[in-house]
């Protein structure tokens, strides 16, 4: 009777996946082009200085903004979606010491959402990283000069050395007699591929059997896993441990059943129920995540996660 429970909890919870999703704009106040990686994905292939991701249904994003000028530093911030069917709207600037910040600029339901600029880009949320574009750059560069017979034109002179005169006929290039004019034109072709901008990851995770959404590229390695597990009971209290799990989940992706590992370090119900909250927005296989529940004693515990699930449509 219990497995049939979570399996329908499990599905319940994959069907509102796919009916709730929210969006997020991120838009540049003086106009400097860029690129969005969530989750480590690539997500627009040609730099814009506006642009909206749709399809976002976990309530949290690892955002990065790689800049088209390399001179301006990466940014890297959390994205929190705290509610479903939102449009939360970001603007990248430069705060009072010229370090450029993502901020919150605003957040409105999606029913009640403007419309949006024809300038803006509008890409769906991936977890194969988008195809970049090859964008060529022409400069051309005109110069007028003057003081000298121009190119094109026929010259006359008279040369006359040691007695003898001879008589001269030059030929240049140009159109007057006062001045001419120089045009170079240079081309300069810029192709970054997709999902490898910054080292980013060129492919995506495929596990084995699993058929449902992923949440993010790729899980952590096996041994990278039990490493974070030495180094998360290593720690003698439970405060301790806690903080440390969140900061390796906050950098990294993980498998269902990792989680569940991870919460089975924890003596305390309260800590793996707050632990299993926290990594369900950084889980590959969230179809899967009803298997977190085989580390719960209590029924209450299941309950509340799959209210906590329910609340942000994953």
């Amino acid at each position: 009777m219990k497995k049939s429970i979570l399996l329908f909890s499990a599905l319940f919870v994959s069907l509102l996946t796919f009916a709730q999703s929210s969006n997020l704009i991120i838009f540049s106040e003086n106009g400097e082009r860029f690129s969005v990686v969530l989750n480590g994905i690539l997500q627009n292939g040609q730099p814009e200085t506006n642009v909206m991701v749709q399809g976002l249904i976990a309530p949290t994003y690892q955002t990065k903004i790689i800049f088209e000028n390399t001179q301006i530093p990466d940014l890297t911030k959390t994205v929190y979606l705290n509610e479903p069917n939102v449009q939360l709207t970001m603007k990248v600037k430069q705060n009072k010491k010229g370090k450029y910040v993502l901020r919150l600029f605003n957040t409105v339901p999606l029913a009640q959402a403007p419309p949006r600029p024809p300038q803006q880009q509008v890409v769906m949320f991936t977890t194969t990283p988008a195809i970049a574009t090859s964008v060529t750059h022409t400069t051309t560069t005109t110069s007028v000069h003057g003081n000298g017979h121009p190119p094109g034109e026929n010259v006359n002179m008279n040369v006359n050395m040691g007695g003898v005169s001879m008589n001269v006929n030059m030929n240049a290039t140009g159109t007057s007699s006062s001045s001419y004019t120089e045009t170079h034109t240079t081309s300069t072709t810029t192709t970054t591929t997709g999902g490898s901008m910054h080292a980013e990851p060129t492919s995506t995770y495929v596990l084995p059997g699993y058929s449902g959404p992923y949440g993010c590229p790729y899980p952590m390695s096996h041994h990278d896993f039990e490493n974070a597990k030495r180094s998360i009971s290593s720690k003698s209290f439970s405060d301790s441990q806690l903080k440390m799990a969140k900061q390796i989940i906050d950098s990294n992706c993980l498998l269902s059943s990792q989680v569940r590992q991870m919460m089975e370090i924890f003596d305390f119900e309260n800590d793996r129920l707050t632990l299993a909250k926290y990594a369900f927005g950084y889980t590959l296989d969230y179809g899967n995540y009803y298997q977190v529940n085989d580390a719960f004693e209590f029924e209450s515990s299941i309950d509340e996660l799959d209210d906590y699930m329910q609340s942000f449509r994953r």
